[in-house]
């Protein structure tokens, strides 16, 4: 009876220093490395500790780099009921994903699984409400799995800006109307409040991009729940597109700080100004112009030609590059 309950204390006793070791080493251990750690229990013994642990779901086993390894189980895998232990690494795989997913290509190569037998435990866990299969804006043919409670990430769904895999370009268009909307009228009402000194108007018309959101959200005209993040996306295009600009404010406690404003467009782009210059007979002797500032201001060849100058594209197209030369201090002939 006495060594009975001696060979039970020592096979929980091995059970402790292999969940100890185990708790150690998160990315896993070997059999080999349970095998060093101690040496004077043999295989037998091991094997049984190992399965019980197994059994029990307090370890589980994975494939490594190296072959088998054992880690310890989540409280999540370890509550799972009703499934085997097939589908129990298969979602195990598909937690440690997190939100961002796994495709199943994915889940194969790490389980080991035969393609057509992880379909069928994927469809399993799906019925049972332990997965979900999310289509993914950047490969809209191919889905990923994730846990059933878990909001997918944005890289997955796009965010805002997609529904159903399609990307709302109307909805884009019209926040960013409004956003630029609201921006221009914080601008005019500074220029307009006579009472203010130069540097209040221009700190006045500043909106930060919280501002701009509680303006949206007013509005109603979104269905959908905008972030500050959301918001300042649609801001960052307005300022490539050359309508607003960004100032970072210091703050003392809560960091920098972003603020916006519209600003005047010194000339008005024209279609010209969108028309390549491939056909300009001295489209070679304006490239270095571009790099002293025309392209700045949105200008190609052909809309400098008649607006600045006023004269012929072809019939004095030399006398053009020589007073465009002397403007510019440099040597284009």
């Amino acid at each position: 009876m006495a060594e009975a309950k001696t060979e039970n204390t020592d096979a929980l006793a091995l059970e402790t220093e292999i969940i100890s070791l185990c708790a150690t080493n998160p990315k896993g251990v070997t059999d080999k490395a349970i095998e060093n750690a101690v040496p004077t229990v043999d295989v037998r013994q091991r094997v049984t500790a190992i399965n019980r642990l197994l059994t029990m779901g307090k370890i589980e086993v994975l494939k490594g780099g190296s072959g088998l390894v054992y880690k310890l189980k989540s409280s999540n895998a370890s509550n799972i009921k009703g499934v085997d232990r097939h589908e129990k690494l298969v979602y195990q795989i598909i937690e440690s994903a997190g939100n961002k997913g796994i495709w199943t290509r994915e889940i194969r190569y790490k389980c080991n699984l035969m393609l057509t037998e992880v379909n069928k435990i994927l469809k399993n866990l799906e019925s049972k409400k332990l997965i979900k299969a999310v289509k993914s804006v950047a490969a809209s043919k191919k889905k990923v799995y994730m846990l059933f409670s878990l909001q997918p990430d944005r890289s997955v769904t796009g965010g805002a800006w997609y529904s159903d895999q399609d990307f709302e370009s109307e909805f884009v268009e019209v926040l960013s109307q409004q956003c630029h909307k609201l921006l221009l009228q914080k601008l005019e009402n500074a220029e307009k409040d006579g009472s203010l000194s130069p540097i209040a108007k221009n700190a006045s018309s500043y909106c930060s991009s919280q501002e701009v959101l509680d303006f949206i959200q007013n509005l109603g005209i979104s269905k959908v729940n905008l972030t500050n993040e959301d918001i300042e996306t649609i801001l960052d295009t307005l300022i490539y597109d050359g309508k607003v600009e960004l100032s970072d404010v210091s703050m003392t406690e809560s960091g920098s700080k972003k603020l916006y404003r519209a600003i005047h467009t010194l000339i008005e782009a024209t279609d010209v100004t969108r028309t390549p210059c491939a056909v300009c007979p001295v489209r070679n002797k304006f490239c270095c112009l571009l790099i002293k500032g025309i392209k700045y201001l949105g200008l190609c060849a052909p809309y400098m030609h008649v607006t600045l100058f006023g004269v012929d594209l072809i019939t004095d197209c030399v006398g053009l590059i020589a007073k465009i030369s002397r403007i510019f201090n440099t040597d284009l002939m």
